[in-house]
This record gives structure tokens, sequence and C-alpha cells, in this order.
């Protein structure tokens, strides 16, 4: 595992110990980019299940300005922390060990608005729809926004939730893509 681009392209990445995470692949992770950006201008990351934090530090090294990394496991904030580390980027996060719906009402009270949100739960343990609703129903995403999840290939969410759309749909084997912004 590694960053694909930008500022620290080719910086290999720690993976979290043990199987509890699923890190995302580099083939994957390009393509998410590539659907999204694939470079940035400033704007606010949220990495709500973090695991090694791959997928923040990659829009971080494409651009973006800060990125907020939330895993409920101590191994992953150890292994996000770390990779801040190799790739300097300590100075622009903030990394909460916390479960998501916790830390989505924490966000919300602080009135911040993302430019990237992924959303990569355990595969066992979808709940992706009720986020999603929560970010929309709070304004957590600004207009020009995504939301990228990822997900089992298996599962099929909505078209729309609220006032969000599902742009872009990709399966990679046993993993889907799924991305919502709002309609442009």
């Amino acid at each position: 595992m590694r960053v694909v681009s930008g500022s620290c392209k080719g910086r290999p990445l720690k993976s979290v110990p043990g199987t509890s995470t699923r890190p995302t692949t580099d083939k994957v992770k390009e393509s998410i980019f590539n659907m999204i950006g694939p470079y940035f201008n400033g704007g606010i990351g949220l990495d709500l299940f973090a695991g090694s934090g791959g997928l923040g530090i990659e829009a971080l090294s494409r651009g973006i300005e800060k990125v907020i990394f939330v895993d409920r496991e101590q191994k992953a904030i150890q292994t996000i922390k770390t990779n801040l580390e190799l790739c300097q980027f300590s100075h622009q996060v903030e990394v909460y060990r916390n479960v998501a719906d916790r830390a989505l009402k924490a966000i919300i009270k602080r009135d911040l608005k993302f430019h990237l949100i992924f959303l990569d739960p355990p595969y066992k343990q979808q709940q992706l729809k009720t986020l999603i609703e929560e970010i929309e129903k709070n304004m957590l995403l600004t207009e020009d926004g995504y939301i990228v999840t990822e997900h089992g290939s298996d599962v099929t969410l909505p078209a729309e939730i609220g006032k969000l759309q599902r742009t872009k749909h990709e399966v990679y084997g046993l993993t889907a893509i799924t991305i919502y912004s709002y309609s442009r």
C-alpha cells in the first residue's frame, strides 16, 4: 500500500496489524481519485472509518488542506499517526478514536462542512445509508463536495438520499465504490 499521486507519490504506508481492517487497494484508490479529482485546491476532508488512513492521506497528498481521521480501533489510530508522520502531514490533521455515529454528532456541533467524506465501514456492519442521511440532514457536505463510499459489491445503495444523488458507481471484484454529490 502506497500513496498513489501528489506530493507524497510513491510513499509506502503501513497497514493496521491484524485482520480487523481491510485497506483500500492502490488500484481502487487511484480509480476513486480519478472519479472525484484527481487534485484539489484546499478544502477539508473527513475519513470516518479511517483504518490505516490511506484515503485521507491520499487526499492530503493531492491538495486537500486538512483531514479529520476517525476510527474506533486503537491499532488503527496508531497506524494513522505513523503514516501521517511518514508523509509529514501531522500538522494538517485531527485524529480521533471514536465510533462513527458519535464522531458525527461531535462534528455536527462544530458546524464544519467537508469537501470530501470517505465512508469505508467494515463490510459486515453496513450503516452507509443512515450515515449519509445524517450527513445530508446536517449539511456537512459542501455544495461541490463528494461522499465516497466503499462497500461490498453485493450492496446496492439508493440512487438518491435526501438531496444527494449517486453520481458514480463502480465495481472492483468484491469491492464497490459509490459516490454521492449534490446534483450539479
